[in-house]
């Protein structure tokens, strides 16, 4: 079975590479970036010159883009190749509404559609150490998950088309507040003469302890936010999940707070640094 895979960026270049390391059949790969695709291909995969040029090879179609537009891009570039041999799985983070429309776009050629957005970052993608939440059919997610488990060890279904989203956002959202929550707290702690070091193994011998500290406290000691998961890329999650929350009439006083935070990291021109540089707004 043939894979394409369309999107090459900082999640989905060491993803794809993984497949290439794992699947026995052929690898197609694009993105805009031609030294990306070039990269692939010095890896082993095919290299083509568009999104359509991919799917139409592939018999399963991974995309891996930023944003809902770009999502939405994709697969109406690649909608005249579709038809009922093929399966295409977005693993981008996007709106799930979006995310659903594009679903039901792709099923209208007989092809197959899950959404399987990824939780943690870079170090997890090259490991091929990702979490994987799926929204699609049972009979859909049995056939896709030996491909999802080239990328991620822990893959779960969440229900249909769209709520893989709607937990990624629910994760991001929390990993979000507690971000904020340590952010605040090691700040204190600091005007108070506790070093992060001692702040951060304190921490560890209590119910606070979470992966966002124990990941990030040497990168918030040493002002070294060199980028696994962007602050741009966390700034839209934040936004999405406050879209959803305005859609249902829930409030979230606690990810409203977040969200200022966020404007003001884009605001100040930090959107492309890790998004732990959240620390340096929060400290003044």
């Amino acid at each position: 079975m043939k894979i394409g895979f369309i999107g090459l960026g900082i999640m989905g270049a060491p993803m794809c590479e993984n497949i290439i390391k794992k699947h026995n059949d052929k690898v197609y790969v694009f993105d805009f970036v031609k030294e990306k695709t070039e990269l692939l291909e010095s890896k082993g995969a095919a290299a083509c010159s568009s999104s359509a040029e991919t799917a139409l090879n592939a018999d399963i179609i991974i995309s891996m883009v930023p944003k809902s537009e770009h999502s939405k891009a994709v697969y109406t570039e690649i909608l005249a190749v579709l038809d009922s041999s093929k399966i295409c799985i977005d693993m981008s983070t996007i709106d799930p509404g979006v995310s659903v429309e594009i679903a039901d776009m792709v099923k209208g050629t007989g092809a197959q559609f899950a959404d399987a957005p990824v939780v943690k970052s870079q170090p997890a993608a090259v490991a091929g150490k990702l979490g994987i939440y799926v929204g699609c059919g049972e009979q859909l997610y049995e056939k896709i998950r030996p491909v999802l488990l080239y990328m991620g060890e822990n893959v779960i279904r969440m229900g249909d088309n769209g709520k893989g989203l709607v937990m990624k956002i629910c994760h991001n959202a929390l990993v979000s507040q507690i971000q904020n929550g340590v952010n605040e707290t090691v700040t204190l702690a600091g005007r108070y003469g506790i070093d992060i070091d001692s702040y951060a193994r304190a921490i560890s011998y209590g119910g606070g302890q979470n992966f966002y500290l124990d990941s990030k406290s040497a990168a918030i000691k040493n002002q070294d936010f060199t980028t696994a998961f962007s602050a741009e890329n966390m700034y839209k999650d934040v936004n999405i999940c406050m879209n959803m929350a305005e859609e249902c009439g829930f409030l979230m006083p606690g990810e409203k707070v977040v969200q200022r935070v966020y404007d003001k990291v884009m605001e100040v021109g930090y959107g492309r640094e890790d998004f732990s540089v959240t620390f340096k707004v929060v400290h003044g």
